[in-house]
């Protein structure tokens, strides 16, 4: 998914949490085959997808329903959740709505599909991507649902925008009087921690709505009441009637290629479960006159520039970062930054995903990159980074030529002041943390 477009699109029972107007679901699994085996024995995560159809669609019972979801939202067998719902007699599904890339994922980065009725099931398909606040109200009272219901994969960074597409529907829910409901799914990069910059309000995007860090360690449902606790009553004049249908068997330190579950790509330059987790590090470089890897088949671990060769990766080699390696890597674009034209870098390999830091890493690569070649180094002249980041404090810090710890070190306060927060609202954490 792009950050340079104009705007930036989440288990077992959970804990009790002070967000207003939540409901906790769950159902006990339906008896079937072991369904590890289909997967090569790993464990088995039943997504709230899972466990609501196994519920026989119990918390959407006489309600009109439409659904926010993309490509991601689908079974273990790899049937999507719209084709199925459309089909099933116990749910009366009346409307999707495609954020952006489209329902069905046919558009690039920064586009969508527009309104449409899908050709598979005759539903129509609302184009809810730019839009927010009594715009999107109106779009949810056009289409006549009773429930809003949110199922996309997301990869745990804060300015991947479909959590923000989701803030939107809650507000605009709210606004309507609709009710709104959240299927979660593994955060793909794990409910491991929070880490990195916490946004500063006046530098609320569509790639960053509210204070939460960069990489916010949180599911969809957790964020759902984050948001609702925190923030929709103050845009939407009341919290939005919520209800999260929690994971079974998910635990926060997987990451997504450890639960069993099938891997959708969430958006055109998202392919891997290794793009994720670089990718609240790297994707930094949007905010850069180099390039962030779009145009090759590794985007956000390939890095590189006109003017890069050797000496990044020799410099990045001898800060010894926890749990990351580079390559010195020459690569040549087929679209977005320097198409068609050879640029000079390094790819990225996570080497430990447990001591890896993305944030940490990624800023050490931008001081680096500044260090090793201070003549061709350059931020975007629309200062995306301070979009990015939160504010302008990393901007102001790597030209002012303070080293990574530096930099880090500055936004610890705000992000402890996050962490607390945040732990108010998680569902899936058990015992010490």
């Amino acid at each position: 998914m792009s950050v340079s477009r104009r705007g930036f699109l989440t288990g077992v029972a959970g804990a009790a949490v002070s967000a207003p107007a939540l409901t906790s679901l769950s159902s006990q699994p339906a008896a079937a085959a072991d369904p590890s085996a289909a997967h090569g024995g790993r464990p088995r995560v039943r997504t709230g997808l899972d466990v609501l159809i196994a519920s026989n669609y119990a918390a959407l019972s006489g309600q009109r329903v439409g659904i926010i979801t993309n490509p991601t939202g689908i079974l273990p067998d790899w049937t999507h959740e719209v084709d199925v719902m459309h089909a099933d007699a116990n749910i009366n599904l009346v409307a999707v709505f495609g954020p952006e890339h489209g329902f069905r994922g046919t558009a690039q980065a920064g586009g969508s599909q527009g309104f449409y009725n899908d050709p598979r099931t005759g539903l129509p398909v609302y184009d809810t991507y730019n839009s927010s606040g009594q715009a999107l109200a109106n779009i949810f009272t056009a289409s006549t649902v009773d429930t809003v219901v949110f199922d996309i994969q997301d990869v745990g960074a804060r300015f991947y925008t479909y959590i923000w597409t989701m803030y939107d529907s809650m507000v605009a829910a709210a606004m309507a009087g609709k009710r709104f409901v959240v299927l979660d799914r593994p955060n793909a990069t794990s409910g491991r921690q929070a880490l990195g910059p916490v946004l500063h309000p006046a530098w609320s995007t569509f790639v960053g709505r509210k204070p939460i860090s960069q990489l916010h360690g949180m599911t969809a449902g957790e964020l759902a009441q984050l948001f609702n606790g925190e923030w929709v009553a103050g845009d939407a004049g009341r919290p939005v009637d919520l209800s999260i249908v929690e994971m079974e068997g998910w635990s926060p330190d997987m990451y997504f290629d450890e639960t069993g579950l099938p891997w959708v790509p969430p958006s055109p330059n998202m392919p891997t479960v290794d793009t994720a987790v670089v990718y609240s590090g790297t994707c930094m470089f949007e905010g850069t006159q180099a390039s962030e890897g779009r145009g090759t088949c590794r985007p956000f671990e390939m890095i590189g520039a006109p003017y890069g060769d050797y000496r990044w990766r020799d410099a990045l080699t001898a800060m010894q970062l926890p749990g990351a390696a580079f390559r010195e890597n020459y690569f040549t674009p087929t679209f977005s930054k320097f198409t068609g034209q050879t640029v000079g870098g390094v790819e990225l390999y996570v080497t430990d995903r447990v001591s890896y830091d993305p944030i940490r890493t990624g800023i050490a690569m931008l001081v680096t990159l500044r260090q090793v070649y201070p003549a061709g180094f350059a931020w975007r002249p629309d200062l995306w980074i301070d979009n990015l980041t939160g504010s302008d404090y990393v901007r102001t810090s790597i030209d002012a030529g303070k080293s990574t710890d530096e930099v880090v070190a500055g936004w610890q306060a705000e992000l402890n002041d996050f962490r607390a927060l945040r732990e108010r609202y998680l569902i899936y954490w058990r015992g010490p943390r």
